[in-house]
């Protein structure tokens, strides 16, 4: 059975986040919190606390909570970064700071930490990160030495620092990973405790409205009772259980910055005159700043909603399509902030029109929990697994599920979708062949083609589901479903030409077989059938162009 709140109340909370943020988030008050480099620690309490309490959703209702799900969370998540990235992260940070205790502690653990999470609307902090073990949390430094009194260990002594802790220097509560005897392992560690201190906020490149601290542990004791689940070595096991749930969230803050710079965009084209017409009129600027970018948007939202549905339904941690989703969504974000900067001209690049700030704040969400480099190669590595198990035909499977998708949906991209997966099949199976992941720019390259077929494989199906009636009841619902069909196959001819053309490149780069049977291979790929399926795109593109202008015609 799916998990989380009904519909009608999701809908009651996110509406309530963003009549909350209108009034005490407006963008004057943003642009000086940016400015002054200020955390609105009041503002945050109320976010989730009794003005809004939004920290209620991942808490489980035996313990105060609303007992959401990830696609609840996501939603949420969108629609704070809608609003400022930066207040988003304050709020996240706690969902992340209480992950380790919603999945990995014991009972009555739960029903002590949650409980007082839920009914006091405490702040949380997540310490795992190291000045010198990023993404490595098998790296970290930070220790955990057992304090024994008559042959028991009574607690713990931490000694170490960890390094961009969101909430680091305002959190009521930190969850701390260190190395125990056993293993890296989860402590609750309470503020105030004695040896611990956090630095001075850093100064960021965005994100300002975010508090960000380095934390010092000398000595730090803690109870033996707040370790996290009662047994040493098991943290980034822990850890490991809420990367598919914590990326998606990160991408759901792609998903709202990215809209939000780009809604601005095309507001200003349908104001501003340019040689006797509005910008939105003018193909040349809606077919390369706007459209382009709201299809990439939609193709991540597609996957993250797909992936946040999965998780609520069936479980697991989905970390490789956590990865997929975190990949896609904060790519397109930060893509169409920039464009809408472009877009803007010479006002984008001032302060005083929001754009220039929502690309600064979502270029975060390309490097925290896991940065895009470290999603390509966790992409990449895990399917590429899959391809070796399966002999080869893991993509061809899914082209014929494709294929078959097509036969009844005609309209939405599915064949061509099937015509890039059976391309990226190939092409892995020719860096299988000649061990061009030896390279690990190859690597990586496979990553970001796996995550381009695979987001429009889930847009197809999502147009699909549109076209039926049987849109995920909390969607959030954009565009009509013959325009969701026009995007969809606006991006699975990108995402098909992404495989083709730079797989083609970058295996070439790495050629060590000779000259004929390189040929032989390409000669085999069928590469015409993703020139010829470009047949149609302006056509699709003036149609989405037209529903998003839509709201604005007289």
């Amino acid at each position: 059975m799916a998990k989380g709140v009904n519909p009608s109340e999701l809908h009651m909370i996110v509406d309530a986040v963003l009549d909350f943020s209108s009034e005490n988030f407006t963008d004057q008050k943003l642009l000086q919190l940016d400015h002054d480099d200020v955390f609105p620690i009041e503002l945050i309490r109320q976010v989730c606390g009794d003005g809004l309490g939004v920290h209620l959703i991942f808490i489980p209702e035996q313990f105060g909570g609303m007992g959401g799900g990830a696609y609840d969370s996501y939603r949420v998540c969108e629609a704070l970064a809608s609003v400022d990235v930066g207040v988003a992260t304050g709020v996240f940070a706690t969902f992340l700071g209480s992950d380790p205790i919603v999945f990995g502690a014991t009972e009555a653990q739960k029903e002590k930490w949650l409980t007082r999470i839920a009914s006091e609307g405490l702040l949380l902090a997540y310490g795992a990160t190291e000045p010198e073990a990023g993404s490595d949390l098998g790296s970290i430094r930070t220790t955990a030495t057992p304090v024994e009194e008559d042959g028991k260990v009574i607690g713990y002594k931490l000694n170490g620092n960890k390094q961009w802790i969101s909430n680091g220097g305002y959190a009521d509560m930190y969850t701390i990973l260190a190395k125990a005897p056993g293993g890296p392992t989860w402590f609750v560690m309470e503020k105030g405790a004695k040896g611990f201190s956090h630095g001075v906020p850093e100064d960021k490149h965005g994100i300002r409205a975010s508090n960000t601290a380095a934390l010092s542990l000398e000595d730090v004791f803690v109870p033996a009772e707040n370790l996290v689940g009662e047994g040493e070595g098991k943290g980034l096991f822990q850890a490991q259980l809420v990367f598919g749930y914590t990326r998606l969230m990160v991408a759901a803050f792609g998903l709202g910055a990215g809209w939000a710079a780009l809604s601005r965009a095309i507001k200003y084209s349908t104001e501003r005159i340019q040689r006797g017409g509005p910008l939105s009129e003018k193909q040349g600027y809606t077919h390369k700043l706007i459209v382009p970018h709201a299809c990439r948007l939609e193709a991540a939202r597609s996957f993250v909603e797909e992936t946040a549905e999965r998780l609520d339904e069936e479980g697991g941690n989905l970390n490789t399509e956590g990865a997929i989703a975190k990949y896609l969504a904060t790519e397109a974000g930060n893509m169409a902030a920039d464009a809408s900067i472009q877009a803007l001209g010479g006002y984008g690049y001032t302060r005083e029109y929001m754009v220039e700030k929502f690309k600064r704040d979502v270029r975060i969400t390309t490097i925290y929990e896991g940065t895009s480099e470290i999603m390509e190669m966790t992409i990449s590595r895990d399917r590429w697994q899959l391809h070796l198990k399966t002999g080869g035909d893991f993509y061809h499977d899914m082209a014929v599920d494709m294929e078959k998708l097509h036969a009844t949906h005609p309209d939405v991209g599915a064949q061509i979708c099937a015509t890039g997966f059976h391309l990226l099949a190939d092409m892995l199976e020719w860096a299988r062949i000649n061990r061009l992941t030896r390279n690990q720019h190859i690597q990586f390259r496979i990553g970001e083609w796996i995550a381009y077929a695979e987001s429009a494989a889930a847009f197809a199906r999502r147009a699909a589901r549109r076209q039926d009636g049987h849109t995920h009841e909390k969607s959030n619902v954009h565009f009509e479903a013959s325009t969701l069909a026009a995007m969809s196959r606006i991006f699975a001819r990108e995402a098909a030409m992404k495989v083709g053309q730079d797989g083609l490149r970058w295996i070439m780069s790495a050629r060590e077989t000779d000259e004929e049977t390189m040929r032989a291979f390409i000669r085999n790929l069928n590469m015409n059938s993703v020139y010829e399926a470009q047949q149609g795109l302006l056509a699709d593109m003036d149609q989405v162009r037209d529903d998003i202008y839509a709201p604005f015609a007289k």
